[in-house]
């Protein structure tokens, strides 16, 4: 039945997925809300895209409770299924085909009529600045045209739902800007986007909200604010002795900020006034060669819930 106006486009309680022994997502809870973009963010075996996979129909939960557009996806598969945009981290398209063929064969998968097939893959060529390249070939395309095709192509049949999955891996720095451009145009045209990624300010810039996944778990939920104001100091002081950091006494680093973590070169300290802790590093009698305050960011938080924990 159709999802109601007000009701989450995706909804999972509990949701959980097994392969054998191994648990691959525990148990996790989220709502992903109407024209979202929403953001699943953990390191490697996470749970991030077997959750994703749940979503879109392709492997069914263990157990738990997944609603997908007001309906189970356990049950109502084909329908949830042609109402879902999926852009997986592997290239498929047809190397064979023109840039505008791969999305005129896509499109009558869906039955759609020639006509409107053709209007909208034009629509969606100038969308990801694609036009001057529809009658060029498929494989010598770069990276970032052949990622931006992939998703036009996902939205040919105008889904409801769209889904990335790391969707600018491998990208250059202009490519992955430009996919965001677009990306940030469908969201502000109703698209509800779905997301997994790697890159910190890729989910800082583009997700509304999210959630942090690791060992299978969710660990934390948020805007990229929220999450920045709750899990991590105001500023972040970073102090750099190329010679190493094993010499450095725990006393002298005791007290400068909320917390540190201390690597190889550096000493990186979370903070509310990051020049007020340059002053006391110094007077503790710490001498890095150099240093700098920077704001504190969603790779903090990241790394702080997910990977090297900053000793408290």
């Amino acid at each position: 039945m159709p999802n109601p106006s007000n009701a989450p486009m995706i909804r999972a309680r509990s949701l959980t997925k097994r392969f054998g022994e191994r648990v691959a997502v525990s148990g996790i809870d989220f709502d992903v809300n109407p024209g979202e973009f929403f953001g699943f963010l953990g390191p490697n075996g996470a749970g991030k895209t077997t959750t994703m996979r749940m979503i879109a129909g392709v492997s069914p939960r263990t157990s738990g409770e997944l609603e997908i557009l007001g309906g189970d996806p356990d049950r109502e598969g084909a329908r949830i299924r042609a109402e879902i945009g999926v852009v997986h981290q592997q290239e498929t398209l047809d190397q064979e085909l023109t840039v505008r063929e791969n999305l005129l064969v896509f499109g009558r998968f869906f039955g759609m009529d020639r006509k409107v097939i053709a209007t909208r893959a034009d629509e969606l060529l100038e969308l990801f600045q694609l036009t001057d390249r529809a009658k060029d070939q498929v494989e010598p395309l770069s990276g970032g045209m052949k990622r931006r095709l992939s998703i036009a192509r996902a939205l040919i049949a105008s889904p409801t739902i769209l889904m990335l999955d790391e969707p600018t891996t491998g990208l250059d720095p202009q490519a992955r800007h430009l996919l965001w451009d677009a990306l940030q145009r469908l969201k502000r045209g109703g698209t509800t986007i779905v997301l997994t990624t790697h890159y910190m300010d890729e989910a800082e810039q583009l997700c509304d909200r999210l959630v942090v996944m690791d060992q299978a778990k969710i660990v934390a939920v948020g805007s990229p604010r929220q999450l920045i104001t709750e899990h991590a100091s105001r500023e972040v002081l970073e102090l750099r002795f190329p010679g190493g950091t094993d010499s450095l006494p725990t006393t002298a680093l005791e007290g400068i900020g909320d917390r540190y973590e201390r690597l190889a070169e550096r000493v990186i300290i979370g903070c509310e006034n990051g020049e007020a802790a340059h002053a006391r590093a110094l007077a503790s009698g710490l001498t890095p060669e150099s240093w700098l305050v920077r704001r504190s960011s969603l790779e903090d938080v990241f790394l702080r819930l997910t990977g090297r924990s900053l000793d408290e």
